[in-house]
């Protein structure tokens, strides 16, 4: 059964016990990978030229949570046969934020994007975070929603990797609530928009809010029980 997990700034204190529970084994035992390479589409004045703070944040969530075998990958300069021998013995997939189009121009070049289904499939749990819950969408056109003239390292497809039926608008606050309501009358897709102490599960065909529920979504996004 696929296990998705979508948040907005990844394993938040208020989602932190929904998480635990998704893992196959004790969290000593799971082996995780932690995809950073979308942090580095962005702007290095943006973390000060070293490590971008949110993959330590996020990196060291998951060391309080107790998954201490983490191998950091980054999509750049990997085929799809390096690719197999780093996920084959993995229990976690967690892509961390940065630039989206940065993200998915890495995983289509690597071949990630069509690897990360099957593996899912298999049992692996993938987890996002900002730009990494993204990438989980049908399409990342909403990583333009709030930044028009973000980079989009020449991407023109906005086609994601399509595990999940809807699309995620992290960091909301209700200063882009009529962002939201202007984009979604141009798209198709159902859309959920999280704050940064929720997340949304797709669990096989199920969908479910977690953390604080005050629900913020557009064009007929429903959770489904």
């Amino acid at each position: 059964m696929n296990t998705v997990l979508l948040t907005s700034a990844g394993i938040a204190p208020e989602i932190k016990k929904d998480f635990l529970s998704l893992l196959p084994k004790k969290p000593s035992e799971v082996k995780a990978v932690f995809v950073v390479t979308g942090a580095y589409g962005e702007p290095p004045e943006t973390y000060g030229g070293k490590e971008p703070w949110w993959l330590i944040r996020d990196k060291q969530t998951l060391s309080d949570c107790g998954i201490t075998h983490i191998v950091d990958l980054d999509l750049r300069g990997k085929n799809k046969v390096q690719l197999e021998k780093i996920l084959a013995d993995k229990d976690l997939i967690f892509v961390s934020g940065g630039n989206t189009f940065f993200l998915l121009k890495y995983a289509r070049e690597s071949g990630f994007d069509k690897l990360i289904p099957f593996y899912i499939k298999r049992g692996a749990i993938y987890v996002g975070a900002s730009a990494g819950s993204y990438l989980a969408c049908p399409s990342i056109e909403m990583a333009l929603w709030k930044e028009p003239k973000r980079d989009k390292f020449g991407l023109t497809d906005t086609k994601g990797i399509n595990l999940a039926p809807f699309l995620i608008m992290a960091h909301f606050v209700e200063k882009y609530r009529k962002i939201i309501d202007r984009a979604a009358k141009t798209t198709k897709y159902p859309i959920v928009a999280l704050t940064d102490n929720q997340a949304v599960l797709v669990k096989g065909k199920k969908i479910k809010l977690l953390g604080p529920q005050n629900k913020n979504s557009w064009n007929g996004f429903k959770e489904v029980a």
